[in-house]
């Protein structure tokens, strides 16, 4: 049978979601001596960076949900997960969703304190973690029942897995967690058809190119990945899952593992934008997805510059030099990005242009009544899609805050324009008003900056509101080839709209690691804020919060 026809066929399937993937796949009988997952770390005797069949993975899920079925695990129990190794969140997923119990998936780089209070309000039946992660938590009330070490799981008796959940669409499948950038990170519950909906939607579609070979740069407990593993599986791609992205362990991968396409979030590219890609072994990389933030044009140059793709031609196609960037914007509870836009070396519509909206997303800009406003207008983005989350876990009260009007609001502040093309300007709780009908817009801001300086690598602009008006500050991350003595205010300002720069108090050159981040690599604004007010904007070091 054709890869076409099995993946339409895959499409057609009304039982299919995100909990019984593999599964079905394996039932189907179709492909199982093909290589399907590939992780970093080794996996029950199966060295680092060997690409299990889906036959070895099928084997390596059941032997775990074996052993998670023993130790009392049932269907619709909310269990836990927090590890460090891409294998054990990703294959612990998949058997957990095999017993058709609920997994809640904790980024691994999330601190032990809001790590354990998180875990608390999700009134988990168990933890599945690691002995470093164990450690850490000490003697803190976790609030679950058990505790399991994940690393026996993999000895259980793959015979002695019970048969897969059979799962219905509106089940909840998997929670993950947002960011985490505005305080404790908010639990994401997703059904059995909400997160595969956009991997249907893309089973429809024809099989596009640089997804043969796949690149994961994602955090591996993140919604995004679990939405990768899926569409590797149905799409018959290969996948490597990294257990901790940056852009030196990416850098690293893609030179090692060759692969023809790399999946990431914003903070990625700019890390791979630090480095001179001309001088690398980047040339199998046709394609760069971004998902989550939009990424800003400077880094997105910087990639397309390198790598080939394929262009059609008179006669067929042919291999271009430079790479495909496939843009976006999204978030955990909107389940995937609703908007899409395709850059190369050729591309000019930047000034952080998300393109337009996915065919299955019904996208609309609100005002504060929920009204919808006209081109050119900035207001919230409103989505309705079958994408998105059911809501947060344990937390109606926000779930239904974040509704209106049959929208979900994301946060964000965006505007179309008469060509029906979608700008993002900044998150709402990021935005300063000016007054007069003026607003500063922190992320527009640092689109500005990295257009116009291109010694700098990274901007993040601080605004805040006062008595006596707005304050900004600009902090500057810089090329590893410029001159940090240089005073760059004038040109900062000059690339600010005159009323923007007017509230700009400091330009600052800053260390990378002065500026606190969340587990995904965000800088959180609402710390820098609060360490402004407070009297001292950057603290000795930043890390990650």
């Amino acid at each position: 049978m054709s890869l076409r026809t099995i993946r339409a066929e895959l499409a057609a399937d009304p039982q299919l979601g995100t909990g019984n993937v593999l599964t079905t796949l394996v039932a189907r009988g179709e492909g199982l001596d093909e290589p399907s997952l590939t992780f970093d770390t080794d996996v029950d005797g199966h060295p680092a960076l060997h690409a299990l069949t889906l036959r070895e993975l099928d084997q390596r899920v059941a032997a775990r949900a074996a052993a998670l079925h023993a130790l009392g695990i049932q269907p619709r129990d909310p269990v836990a997960v927090q590890v460090t190794a891409g294998a054990d969140q990703v294959l612990n997923f998949l058997a957990l969703a095999r017993l058709g119990a609920i997994p809640a998936l904790v980024n691994g780089r999330l601190p032990a304190e809001p790590a354990a209070e998180f875990i608390r309000r999700l009134r988990a039946a168990a933890l599945l973690t690691d002995a470093a992660h164990r450690t850490a938590f000490g003697d803190r009330d976790l609030g679950v029942p058990q505790v399991i070490d994940v690393a026996g799981l993999g000895a259980g008796d793959p015979a002695a897995a019970p048969a897969p959940f059979r799962h219905r669409p509106g089940d909840p499948a998997v929670i993950t967690h947002s960011s985490g950038t505005t305080g404790l990170p908010k639990a994401v519950a997703h059904s059995h058809a909400s997160l595969f909906a956009s991997v249907r939607h893309r089973l429809t579609l024809p099989r596009a190119q640089g997804v043969e070979r796949l690149l994961g740069a994602l955090p591996p407990a993140h919604a995004a990945t679990v939405i990768a593993v899926n569409l590797a599986l149905a799409n018959r791609s290969e996948l490597l899952v990294l257990s901790e992205p940056s852009g030196t362990t990416v850098l690293a991968a893609i030179e090692g593992w060759r692969p023809t396409g790399v999946l990431g979030f914003a903070a990625i590219w700019s890390e791979l934008a630090a480095v001179d890609l001309t001088t690398r072994e980047t040339d199998s990389v046709q394609l760069w997805w971004n998902t989550g933030d939009c990424a800003h044009e400077a880094h997105i140059r910087r990639l397309v510059a390198v790598g080939s793709r394929r262009v059609a031609a008179r006669g067929g196609g042919r291999v271009q030099p430079g790479s495909v960037f496939i843009d976006g914007l999204g978030s955990t509870e909107m389940g995937h990005s609703q908007f899409f836009i395709t850059h190369t070396p050729e591309t000019e519509r930047y000034g952080r242009c998300i393109g337009k909206p996915h065919t299955f997303s019904d996208v609309a800009v609100l005002d504060e009544a929920g009204e919808p406003l006209g081109v050119g207008e900035v207001g919230q983005l409103g989505v309705n899609a079958p994408t998105l989350a059911l809501g947060y876990w344990n937390d109606s009260v926000t779930t239904w805050r974040t509704r209106l009007n049959d929208y979900f609001l994301t946060g964000d502040l965006v505007y179309r324009d008469e060509a029906g093309y979608y700008y993002h300007v900044d998150r709402m709780v990021d935005s300063v008003d000016l007054g007069g009908g003026r607003r500063l817009f922190t992320a527009a801001c640092e689109e500005r900056v990295l257009a116009a300086l291109p010694d700098v690598l990274e901007c993040t602009v601080v605004a805040v509101a006062g008595p006596a008006g707005a304050d900004s500050h600009v902090l500057l991350v810089l090329t590893a080839d410029a001159d940090p003595a240089v005073d760059r205010t004038a040109a900062v300002l000059a690339a600010l709209e005159e009323h923007v720069a007017a509230t700009v108090r400091g330009v600052v050159v800053v260390d990378p690691d002065r500026l606190p981040l969340g587990p995904t690599g965000k800088v959180r604004k609402l710390l820098l804020r609060e360490r402004y007010l407070a009297g001292q904007l950057l603290a000795p070091t930043g890390g990650a919060a």
